[in-house]
């Protein structure tokens, strides 16, 4: 028999009560049912969008006034998306995980779509084509569409030996002109974080390495050809080795940013007594945000969000090595890796370590598109969490009696590729 069938924490072995509610979904399971990680994850990402809320109340509140006569404006905005996106964290938690995975493959192509709207009508920001407006919404399609690129590489990757050619050079295709065309844009940061986080998902399903390296080289040559054919990008990691040599001009960004983390000493200089954001740091309600947190809070608090981000990642391993199905195990690691991934690499841009990029940091940098796309993700991690334990909803009646009753602890239906 199978030790996780008799495992008490499962509703299918027996307890009656726990089935009966297991058949529901695990949202009506009681809290002290859901596994430790599922209930960790939340409490973190609400503890990650609270101080975030505050972060940002504290960076924003100088320029709001100035421009916007309220010093609130941009945390009035962004509350308004923070509860439309912890709805979508809830869908995404209510939601099994194969209906997720079938609706990736339409998603990337219409997210595709989209960016490639922007080169035609898109709003020009910083010489960059990102945007779409609507009304009184601004959408970013290259942001949106990270969560539907983690489930359509997991349901990739995992039938990687299963599947025909044909498949896999569709999708491969795919994937490769939804890189250029958010290089196009240009964007290269959002561009080489999607590579990164398709290259680790592959890894982690085992594909050749031979491959998977001879990949890594073609895209680093691709994001050297990116630098040297757009100016602005070849003068930010000229600017990047050495910003000191322009300070007023191409170094500006970063002489600033590391002029806040540097004025905060050990403690900071205290929670909304940042100076450099006082008509100085640039951005710093989004792309350098994290600077002005580190004036205010110091290196003991930089270090606070550091050890917060290696535990989300540690308990978002642990939800992967758990998992089922490979479906499930790459959708965790996809998921973990771009929250933890995209906060590392906006505070490396923030504290010098690498060359300035328009990455936002997950949860706290104002922007509603953002929001969406880190709390969706969030969401299917923990959805993950939830079914790696056995807790997600059982077939319907009639479905059971047309395929059959399922074998206790067995592994969901692998959802289709397409």
């Amino acid at each position: 028999m199978n030790r996780r069938s008799r495992s008490p924490a499962s509703p299918r072995a027996g307890n009656p009560g726990a089935a009966a509610e297991a058949a529901q979904g695990p949202l009506h399971l009681a809290w002290a049912q859901w596994p430790a990680e599922a209930r960790l994850l939340l409490v973190m990402v609400a503890i990650w969008c609270l101080a975030g809320l505050l972060i940002l109340g504290s960076a924003s509140w100088w320029v709001a006034a100035r421009e916007n006569g309220d010093p609130a404006f941009y945390i009035k905005r962004q509350a308004i998306w923070l509860m439309a996106s912890w709805g979508l964290l809830w869908l995404a938690m209510r939601t099994s995980l194969r209906r997720w995975l079938r609706l990736a493959g339409p998603a990337v192509l219409i997210g595709g779509v989209l960016i490639a709207a922007t080169l035609v009508a898109g709003s020009t920001v910083n010489g960059a084509s990102r945007w779409l407006v609507l009304g009184p919404i601004q959408i970013q399609p290259s942001e949106l569409v990270k969560p539907f690129v983690v489930l359509q590489g997991a349901s990739l990757f995992a039938h990687w030996k299963r599947i025909g050619l044909d498949q896999k050079m569709l999708w491969l295709g795919t994937f490769a002109t939804l890189l250029l065309l958010i290089l196009k844009q240009p964007n290269l940061s959002t561009a080489a974080l999607t590579g990164l986080l398709l290259w680790f998902m592959a890894l982690a399903a085992g594909l050749p390495l031979l491959s998977l390296l001879g990949t890594a080289a073609a895209g680093g040559a691709l994001g050297s050809a990116s630098i040297l054919v757009n100016e602005y990008q070849r003068l930010r990691v000229v600017s990047f080795l050495n910003p000191w040599r322009d300070p007023q001009g191409d170094g500006y960004q970063l002489v600033q940013s590391l002029l806040a983390i540097g004025s905060g000493g050990v403690l900071g200089e205290g929670f909304g007594l940042s100076t450099q954001k006082l008509q100085y740091l640039p951005i710093q309600s989004t792309d350098f945000i994290f600077a002005v947190f580190a004036e205010e809070f110091g290196f003991v608090g930089s270090m606070v969000v550091v050890l917060f981000l290696m535990l989300f990642g540690f308990v978002g391993l642990r939800v992967a090595l758990g998992c089922r199905s490979n479906q499930q195990r790459l959708v965790a690691i996809g998921a973990t890796t771009l929250l933890v991934g995209q906060s590392i690499l906006n505070i490396a841009v923030a504290s010098g370590s690498m060359p300035t990029t328009g990455l936002p940091l997950p949860m706290i940098s104002y922007g509603g598109n953002s929001l969406l796309a880190s709390l969706l993700t969030a969401g299917l991690l923990i959805r993950c969490s939830l079914e790696s334990r056995g807790l997600e909803s059982r077939p319907s009646r009639s479905r059971r009696q047309r395929g059959g009753e399922a074998r206790p602890g067995a592994s969901p239906d692998p959802a289709p590729i397409g």
